[in-house]
């Protein structure tokens, strides 16, 4: 064993320069710092979404810069002494030499515990980056809109990955390239506002909705209710209860038809846009099971069958009808009919119903300032037309104007100029045209053929009229409107009137 000690006369460590030590001190104080946030994000009872993009997006980079300045000394410490006449030596390592054998054990127990650290922090940062908090908080001004509205939407338990990027490392690569232009817009300022829809580089539906999702297995009817008020002064109710004819799947595990007729496996659905908001669809091709072929043209425009308009050919997925699976912005009409449905409203406040939607359309330049001033709205009204309510139902009243107000702040967003005029809903035809973009019956084969415009292909009412006394039969009964307005529905569409503000 070589006991022999070390000659005095070696020149000092390349890591003595004044490089390697500010790497070491950067290093250890960041290394430090690390610890301390991440005991304060596991004790934490709330993620901070800023404290997680500091401890494992940020201070990690500079911990790596740190690192990498002491071999950066190192190495120009070296330079500096070949320069002067040094001979270049490697380290000379003896491990029978004690001296070494205790820098070598330190070394690999420093090396492997920053290792496992490191591959801790990795995961943790992918975990991070995957979460609903760093999607939805860590942009605050630009996804404000999609956060609140995911929270209160039937996905709220599904995280924003699994339906935005899905399982498979390719997509979870082509999503962080996609973000890293995304946090650059907003870094500086580059964001469109609102955000432009429909995403372009969406995940394939099939890939991530049928996931949890099996279209195999659509079939049979749904009962729905829905229940209005009017615009009058005693709120006066409405019910529609119908059958909604899911179908579709296939053919062994249910009907052949129905709404999701059009996501039967063995049918092939194809159309061309006329616009970037997928509303106007002029151009659609249907391939049968045998591989027939029809093409539907909306006899109005100026297209046809060999001439279609320029723009992609899309197969038809889930998301060309359920577009706001859970960024749905609810029009003033549609959320105080629900709030008054489940009475979180009290719909015995005379005109309650024409009154809060008046204010929930009314053009305000901030969250903070719309909210007071639909409040003031709403008491003024109060105060002076029905003096008697405003004394006698205080309580009621402030209750029902607290809930005016949150439906404001869950569905409207100023700053990003988001509502529900921005994002077109395709689910139904009663404030967009939804269904009625191909089901006009304007959309024709050449041979004349065209496509069902039969209420009944996709619902049959069931009940309708005064939630006390309905009109009841289990036939399916012919629409009839809350409002007397003879035959002008069977004329025009639902949505030519009823815009979701004031009706």
């Amino acid at each position: 064993m070589n006991n022999q000690p070390e000659p005095k006369n070696q020149p000092r460590s390349l890591f003595q320069n004044w490089l390697s030590v500010i790497g070491a001190i950067l290093s250890s104080v960041f290394f430090a710092v690390i610890l301390v946030f991440v005991t304060l994000d596991f004790l934490g009872k709330e993620h901070n979404p800023y404290l997680g993009a500091v401890t494992y997006l940020i201070l990690p980079i500079f911990l790596t810069i740190g690192l990498l300045l002491i071999p950066i000394g190192a190495f120009r410490e070296r330079s500096k002494r070949q320069k002067r006449g040094y001979v270049r030596r490697f380290p000379h390592i003896d491990f029978n030499n004690p001296l070494h054998q205790k820098w070598a054990y330190t070394s690999i127990a420093i090396v492997t515990a920053f290792l496992i650290f490191s591959m801790f922090g990795a995961f943790r940062a992918y975990e991070f980056t995957e979460s609903v908090t760093f999607c939805g908080k860590m942009c605050h001004v630009v996804m404000e809109p999609e956060y609140v509205a995911y929270h209160h939407s039937p996905h709220a338990r599904v995280t924003c990955a699994e339906c935005h990027i899905g399982p498979g490392a390719d997509w979870f690569i082509k999503s962080k390239l996609s973000g890293s232009y995304q946090i650059y817009s907003v870094i500086a300022n580059k964001f469109s506002r609102p955000i432009e829809t429909p995403v372009k580089n969406l995940r394939p539906a099939q890939e991530t909705c049928e996931q949890c999702h099996w279209p195999q297995k659509f079939f049979g009817a749904i009962e729905q209710d829905y229940e209005y008020f009017l615009p009058d002064e005693n709120n006066t109710p409405w019910q529609t209860r119908m059958l909604m004819f899911v179908g579709g799947g296939a053919p062994q595990f249910g009907k052949r038809g129905g709404i999701h007729w059009h996501m039967n496996i063995n049918n092939k659905m194809y159309y061309i846009a006329a616009d970037e908001k997928r509303e106007k669809i002029p151009w659609i091709k249907m391939i049968g099971p045998d591989g027939t072929e029809q093409v539907f043209v909306d006899e109005e425009s100026e297209y046809s069958s060999e001439n279609p308009p320029k723009g992609e050919l899309r197969r038809m997925d889930c998301m060309d009808c359920h577009n706001r699976p859970s960024h749905n912005y609810k029009s003033p009409s549609v959320a105080v009919n629900e709030a008054m449905a489940f009475e979180a409203i009290d719909r015995s406040l005379p005109y309650i119903k024409r009154e809060a939607v008046k204010a929930l359309t009314g053009e305000y330049e901030t969250k903070e300032e719309a909210v007071t001033k639909i409040r003031s709205k709403l008491m003024e009204f109060y105060q002076k037309e029905y003096p008697e309510v405003w004394t006698g139902k205080q309580v009621s009243l402030k209750s029902s104007i607290d809930e005016v107000a949150r439906i404001y702040e869950h569905n409207f967003f100023p700053e990003m100029n988001v509502s529900w005029k921005e994002y077109p809903n395709h689910i139904g035809h009663m404030i967009f045209p939804g269904c009625f973009r191909c089901h006009d019956g304007k959309h024709k084969t050449e041979t004349g053929n065209a496509i069902s415009h039969d209420c009944k292909s996709c619902h049959s009412i069931i009940a309708q009229g005064p939630p006390d006394m309905p009109e009841t039969s289990v036939d399916g009964l012919e629409f009839k409107h809350p409002e007397d307005i003879e035959e002008m529905w069977k004329e025009m569409a639902c949505y030519d009137c009823h815009t979701g503000g004031a009706d």
